[in-house]
């Protein structure tokens, strides 16, 4: 089936064209045309199965946009569901005109929500909490809906948002179509089918469908105390640039975000503990690229919808099985590949491993670390084909680099001893392998071996230099200590504390290597 197969309008045919989708998935297929006929659903589908779009699109072709008044309402767990609903609904409106949604959630002025809605608003997206504000308000009024969608009911259950629910479906005429998104049937959730819809068809993803095969699914057995470096070392081997990383708990986040931004990389977190302002920032660095990893609780990352997210890391293994679902759904979409690594260690996690397979009938492939010189290689390789493209495109060179390269030849050294001591120059040394299967230390260890370093050498003070480069520049604590200390040949054991910062850093170095 094609969804020109599908009894949906030309303008929003266009518009799924131009997303790049010709074929609906079988969420899309099975419940449009029943919700398109009135019939209340019950929708049993897991996150990356489409199913925005499966009610999307009926609302969009069912909303009469020369009335003014609210005609449909989607409740959603969380306001980042509830943004990404909202975005992908207009996508599919894009040439629908003067249909106006509008997402109301908490952490955003309500003034501004309230101004929205007087000016009128056909579809109405937003967190239960926010909406009975309104409700109380009197700034929405639902008595004319006509159809509202419950997406993700399970989980805005499980946040026990359920009085809210059954309070705002009160508030709507009880002839109304009501559709329901779950990725469970639990007896809750029967509950509410039964006493608020009508009849209602049940539309059903198999768990075989539950991941896409183009993910590609990786299990690696690593120390607890190495996972940051076995990520470190599968981010430069698959050379990715876009990726989440999942964590259990918010602490967790704020210790892998600061191991993370410590070796350079550029890194954001979020979790339930940041206010809106700053999740809403930490989203749009995300989405617009300048931070590559996004570090997450599993709520705090409903809803993120971002293209191109090459791979997902589950440091630690998920505490729900359909937690597993939606964290690697947010890698592999719209056909393009994706990749998904999962850490275990120790027996608990080798238990959740094997209940992850069970549940989603899909085998994770045990995967081997690459080595630390595995991984360093392809940095000589990278730094080999940046070198080879300056070369091929005849850029033009300064007469002084061309006058040092002369004298370095007339005074004896080759081409080849040279080119090696620039590399090791830019790039540092290589490190150990070691370190997965020692106890990595941590920011503060490495601070406290610093210290004892230069007492050990008789230093009695260091000097904070500044470094006009930062993690901007795509460079990490090893490649400015390796530049340090083969350029100006500074032992490592002189060398501090390295900080990081977006357009530079501060290096200590001990004062009895600095002139005065």
């Amino acid at each position: 089936m094609t969804f020109d197969e599908l009894p949906i309008s030309e303008p929003v045919k266009q518009a799924v064209s131009e997303m790049g989708f010709t074929t609906p998935s079988p969420i899309q297929a099975q419940a449009i045309p029943l919700i398109l006929k009135g019939k209340d659903v019950i929708g049993l589908a897991q996150t990356g199965t489409g199913k925005t779009a499966a009610f999307g699109i009926p609302i969009i072709d069912l909303v009469d946009s020369t009335q003014k008044y609210t005609q449909a309402i989607v409740l959603c767990p969380t306001r980042e569901l509830a943004l990404q609903v909202m975005g992908e609904c207009k996508k599919l409106a894009k040439h629908k005109k003067d249909i106006h949604f509008l997402a109301v959630y908490g952490g955003e002025s309500i003034d501004k929500q309230i101004r929205a809605l007087k000016r009128g608003v056909h579809v109405i997206i937003g967190t239960p909490g926010r909406v009975i504000d309104h409700l109380d308000r009197r700034t929405l009024k639902l008595d004319q809906v006509n159809m509202v969608v419950l997406d993700e009911a399970d989980e805005m259950l499980n946040m026990g948002f359920r009085e809210d629910i059954e309070l705002i479906l009160e508030k709507v005429p009880e002839k109304r179509q009501t559709i329901l998104f779950s990725a469970t049937m639990s007896k809750t959730i029967m509950e509410l089918t039964k006493k608020y819809q009508t009849h209602p068809e049940l539309v059903k993803v198999t768990k075989t469908e539950l991941t896409v095969s183009t993910i590609e699914q990786y299990y690696f057995e690593v120390p607890n105390q190495s996972k940051i470096e076995a990520m470190c070392r599968l981010i430069d081997v698959y050379q990715l640039k876009l990726m989440l990383v999942f964590c259990n708990t918010k602490r967790r986040v704020d210790e892998v975000v600061e191991q993370l931004s410590f070796r350079g990389y550029s890194v954001e977190g979020l979790h339930g503990d940041m206010r809106q302002m700053q999740r809403n920032s930490v989203m749009a660095k995300f989405r617009g690229g300048t931070v590559n990893i996004l570090v997450a609780t599993d709520v705090a990352a409903r809803g993120i919808d971002v293209d191109n997210v090459e791979a997902v890391f589950n440091l630690d293994i998920p505490q729900d099985n359909e937690y597993y679902v939606h964290r690697i759904g947010r890698t592999g979409r719209a056909g393009k590949s994706g990749k998904a690594f999962t850490f275990v260690s120790g027996r608990n996690d080798y238990e959740g491993l094997k209940q992850l397979q069970n549940y989603t009938k899909v085998k994770i492939t045990k995967g081997t670390l690459p080595s630390s010189k595995d991984a360093f290689k392809l940095k000589i390789e990278k730094f080999k084909e940046n070198v080879k493209h300056l070369l091929d495109s005849n850029v033009s060179l300064s007469d002084l680099f061309l006058e040092a390269a002369g004298d370095l030849q007339q005074s004896g050294y080759s081409a080849d001893m040279v080119i090696a001591h620039l590399l090791q120059i830019h790039l540092g040394k290589p490190t150990e392998d070691s370190v997965l299967n020692n106890k990595e230390k941590s920011k503060g260890s490495r601070e406290r071996e610093y210290r004892d370093r230069d007492h050990e050498n008789g230093s009695s003070s260091m000097v904070k230099l500044f470094i006009n480069i930062g993690k901007k520049h795509r460079i990490g604590a090893g490649d400015i200590l390796g530049a340090i200390a083969g350029e100006a040949g500074i032992p490592g054991s002189k060398i501090g504390r390295i900080e990081l910062q977006e357009d530079f850093s501060y290096v200590d170095i001990s004062s009895d290597c600095v002139d005065d």
